[in-house]
């Protein structure tokens, strides 16, 4: 007697028709047919009164129906807890820009510990331009990059969430006193811009038509250097907001208006295996965006 069976005939009790059961099967209705055929057979007793809409129950049926449900219920706790201990081990790296919204990531990480507790996650700040090129090399299992970004060549999630666009300035200068700064502003004054050539590409969407004269002055591939540059008066860091806690320090941050703003992804090259623990963070990571 297969486990196979006892689910057809499980299935054949609940929706009382052969064919209605067989729809939820996906499989066809002369095979659950005679599947049940074979079941009465083997049992040597009739389960099924057919008649010509509904099929019910003869009371060996129900009693056999009352020990199926226990059966496959006592399997399917059975399984579930065999498949729960099975523990993972191993280690991922993931290649996270710095924007706020990789909290997204952190939170799936930590949840992720619970069930496999074994698996190690290694997280290295840097940019996309080195996510693309560790992905391809296999450094990488997943990357987070700022939007927008060129995704052709990668599987995706798009993480919840935007960070805002600003300048970085010193508490001294005058921007600081600004609820916000227009994209003239920017063209007077010395910008500290990400490498990235997103960045740049970026900034020019922002304009439109008009080409802005921007004078950019330094790039940082991180923006606690950035921050650092922006100390020392190299010049004003263009960034995302919530990366640098300004509080107690000598900068502020000072939003653009029209506010401007980028969302965050996740990404891993298509047509790779994921590794057993790879593929146990991003189904954590599904599991917390639904």
């Amino acid at each position: 007697m297969e486990l196979r069976v006892l689910r057809y005939f499980q299935a054949v009790v609940r929706e009382k028709n052969i064919s209605r059961a067989a729809d939820q099967l996906h499989v066809s209705q002369p095979a659950v047919s005679r599947q049940l055929r074979s079941l009465e057979e083997e049992l040597g007793t009739t389960l099924f009164e057919r008649g010509s809409r509904n099929i019910e129950l003869t009371s060996s049926g129900e009693y056999f129906s009352n020990q199926v449900d226990q059966i496959l219920s006592l399997t399917d706790k059975t399984l579930k807890n065999v498949q729960k201990n099975q523990d993972i081990t191993g280690s991922i790296v993931i290649g996270a820009a710095e924007t706020r919204i990789f909290l997204n990531v952190a939170q799936a990480i930590n949840n992720l510990r619970t069930t496999y507790p074994h698996i190690q996650t290694n997280i290295i700040s840097t940019d996309a331009n080195e996510v693309r090129r560790s992905l391809k090399s296999g450094v990488f299992d997943f990357g987070v990059v700022v939007e927008p970004t060129n995704k052709d060549n990668y599987d995706f999630l798009t993480l919840p969430g935007e960070s805002r666009w600003g300048l970085l300035v010193p508490n001294i200068s005058p921007l600081a006193k600004q609820e916000h700064l227009s994209l003239e502003d920017l063209e007077d004054v010395d910008l500290i811009i990400s490498r990235q050539t997103v960045s740049t590409d970026l900034i020019e969407s922002w304009y439109g038509n008009s080409k802005p004269k921007l004078n950019i002055v330094a790039t940082f591939s991180l923006i606690y250097n950035a921050a650092l540059m922006v100390s020392a008066g190299i010049g004003y860091a263009l960034c995302l907001d919530g990366i640098i806690n300004t509080n107690q320090s000598d900068l502020t941050f000072v939003p653009l208006s029209p506010r401007k703003t980028s969302g965050a992804s996740l990404v891993w090259s298509k047509g790779t295996r994921l590794s057993p623990a790879a593929e146990a963070f991003l189904n954590q990571l599904i599991i917390d965006l639904k």
